[in-house]
């Protein structure tokens, strides 16, 4: 993760970059719970989310809040993998 934390009264900026074994489909689970401060892409197999908030504590809060979504979507990610590789 990288932050940016420049001007004092430029927006703060963090991005958050996480690779999968299916970075699309967890970037397509993450994407619905975005705000409009947030933007969610695939790039070189890994999820890129650039995070802009005008204050530090909102652009931790929200940080916060998308690496608990990012880590539900892998988890549900791979065990939607398990049940289809059983079930084949």
């Amino acid at each position: 993760m990288s932050a940016d934390t420049g001007d004092a009264d430029a927006p703060r900026r963090a991005t958050v970059r996480t690779e999968h074994d299916d970075p699309a489909l967890v970037a397509a689970s993450v994407r619905p719970d975005n705000t409009d401060s947030m933007r969610t892409e695939v790039a070189d197999g890994a999820v890129v989310t650039t995070i802009e908030r005008d204050d530090t504590g909102g652009l931790r809060a929200t940080t916060d809040d998308y690496v608990v979504n990012v880590t539900v979507a892998e988890e549900l990610a791979q065990l939607a993998e398990r049940h289809t590789t059983r079930n084949q």
